[in-house]
């Protein structure tokens, strides 16, 4: 049986690197259904502290998510979640962004300008691409 993913990755900042990660991917931050978080929270089940706004929007707290423009058949979703403690060590997963070899050094300074801090270059024979962080210090490679 083959299974459905979710990439997860953790922050302290979730909806604002949300934000981040769907402008730097073309992505879409998935909308949070305001009537729906107030009535859990009536119905007892979540409470004000639970939640949080964004952009004005009353969001959950802990997390904010995006998707690909095309939905779930193109690619997964990445659920960003608030975690205690910054990040200190180098992540043991990261995403490739396939950009494409000519426009590498474009999307570098794109994301470089929004925030992002270049890690380092790599080549394998033809094959290069930039490793860079996001805001909080996520690893991504451009290739």
């Amino acid at each position: 049986m083959a299974y459905d993913i979710q990439v997860v990755i953790d922050t302290q900042d979730p909806h604002n690197l949300a934000d981040w990660w769907a402008e730097a991917l073309g992505w879409q931050v998935e909308r949070q259904d305001e009537a729906f978080i107030r009535s859990l929270i009536e119905k007892g089940h979540a409470t004000e502290d639970d939640t949080t706004f964004h952009h004005g929007n009353l969001v959950w707290k802990e997390g904010a998510a995006i998707r690909h423009p095309s939905g779930l058949e193109r690619a997964p979703r990445v659920l960003f979640q608030v975690v205690p403690e910054t990040k200190t060590v180098k992540n043991r997963v990261h995403l490739d962004i396939r950009v494409g070899a000519d426009r590498i050094d474009a999307e570098v300074a794109r994301l470089v300008g929004k925030g992002a801090t270049v890690l380092h270059k790599g080549r394998q024979g033809p094959t290069w691409w930039v490793t860079i962080a996001d805001p909080e210090g996520n690893e991504i490679c451009l290739a």
